[in-house]
């Protein structure tokens, strides 16, 4: 599994509270519809490139994040 990188987030209780309910829609934790939704925005904007041991096709690369 890729190496993790923690920091500290600071974010209005509101969006927490909606990026958590979103989440528990999609059966996700916290912590990776963060990830989900920074790696959409970045995706959008042209400034994602898929690391290729991510390419794979596997579970949680980016073909399956697109589930809706």
């Amino acid at each position: 599994m890729a190496e993790r990188k923690a920091f500290l987030l600071r974010a209005d209780p509101a969006v927490l509270e909606a990026l958590q309910r979103w989440a528990n829609d999609d059966l996700r934790s916290l912590n990776a519809q963060i990830e989900f939704v920074l790696r959409r925005a970045l995706q959008a904007e042209g400034r994602w490139k898929e690391p290729k041991e991510r390419a794979s096709g596997r579970p949680g690369s980016a073909g399956s994040e697109s589930r809706k």
